[in-house]
């Protein structure tokens, strides 16, 4: 299963050469992560109210080539692998056919106090 999530390059996200700042790709594919997570039908509010939290374990990132101002992108993002306790995930920032961005990205699920907890049911059942 592949998510898209799409994107405008706003002139914001630039830098002073006139493309996208290399930290604005991070945001880029949160913003893809997180409207998965709610197609899934995961309420992040939810589960921050009973003391439940994403968070990034690790993310690793190429940066192949620039984006500018008013590009149109597309954030495509595929589970790679789903335990008990982590996702994890490649993401690609593709402008038209060319990918501009990759990460393969872990998270997981933290408690108040910051011990992990196990994934939420809907992403669990995605390993099978």
């Amino acid at each position: 299963m592949v998510h898209t999530f799409a994107i405008r390059v706003y002139y914001e996200d630039t830098d002073m050469g006139g493309v996208v700042y290399y930290a604005n790709y991070l945001r880029f594919i949160e913003r893809a992560r997180s409207d998965w997570v709610r197609q899934l039908g995961i309420d992040q509010n939810a589960m921050r109210d009973e003391g439940i939290v994403w968070v990034v374990r690790r993310v690793e990132a190429d940066y192949l080539t620039a984006s500018k101002f008013e590009d149109d992108l597309i954030v495509e993002t595929t589970m790679v692998k789903v335990t008990s306790a982590r996702l994890v995930m490649d993401q690609i920032v593709k402008r038209g056919q060319t990918v501009v961005f990759r990460a393969r990205v872990t998270a997981a699920c933290m408690n108040a106090a910051g011990r992990p907890v196990r994934l939420p049911a809907e992403i669990r059942a995605l390993q099978d």
